[in-house]
């Protein structure tokens, strides 16, 4: 059966080459777009399609939720990919702990915790009439627990309020989802892109887009009978 997939914040970096990926492998792929005419440029040159999302707006959230349905009447895959690392005027001097700029940090959360949370909500009842529905939320192992407790690992991490706790968040989250939705067969995973050279670091990283997407396009395709709970890269786990 023809996957139907939506990939979040899909115009460009790492999510535009999830929805390519997916694509190549057979999928019937949505990009989701805060701006109409970027997301129609990216879906034309990919060979997909697109809808207007903006997931801090729950108007804009049910908007493409009914476009979604009347198209194809349900949802086979959610890809959360879309996130900020801060916040446009800001930069990571405003996320140090001690001198916080509370705004700073609420608009990080709002996109990255409370946008996938708003999505997500909104998309259920189109995944649930899925054979096989899956859910992956795009985290960083920056955010990890376990990573940031190390002193020589943590050395190699960002000090961050915003960014890092939004992600750990979204991880546990993630394990929220998945313990409330397995008994309907809703598959639901967390993956770790790596460092890639995207808009998000100024294209400071040291892997692609297309490398990070791998991750991704892979918990997207598990079988029904797959993992959920999970938070891995593609190397395998990633601890919490």
């Amino acid at each position: 059966m023809n996957e139907i997939t939506l990939v979040t914040g899909a115009n460009k970096g790492i999510g535009r080459e999830i929805a390519a990926q997916l694509a190549a492998l057979g999928h019937t792929v949505v990009i989701g777009a805060r701006s109409a005419g970027a997301g129609k440029q990216a879906a034309e040159e990919l060979g997909v399609e697109s809808v207007v999302l903006d997931v801090t707006d729950p108007v804009s959230a049910a908007a493409a939720a009914g476009t979604l349905e009347a198209r194809y009447g349900r949802l086979d895959v959610l890809v959360n990919n879309a996130g900020i690392s801060r916040p446009p005027g800001s930069d990571l001097a405003h996320q140090r702990p001690g001198s916080a700029d509370l705004g700073v940090l609420r608009a990080i959360f709002e996109t990255n915790v409370f946008g996938v949370v708003t999505v997500t909500n909104t998309l259920l009842p189109l995944l649930r009439r899925s054979a096989a529905p899956r859910i992956v939320n795009v985290s960083s192992s920056a955010a990890s627990l376990a990573r940031n407790a190390d002193p020589e690992l943590a050395a190699q991490l960002p000090i961050s309020a915003g960014y890092t706790p939004s992600k750990t968040a979204l991880t546990s989250l993630t394990l929220q989802y998945a313990r409330e939705l397995r008994d309907e067969g809703i598959l639901v995973n967390a993956v770790c892109p790596g460092y890639c050279a995207t808009d998000l670091n100024g294209h400071s990283g040291h892997r692609t887009p297309a490398q990070g997407a791998v991750a991704a396009v892979r918990m997207a395709t598990i079988p029904a009978d797959g993992p959920t709970g999970t938070f891995v890269d593609d190397e395998g786990p990633v601890p919490w």
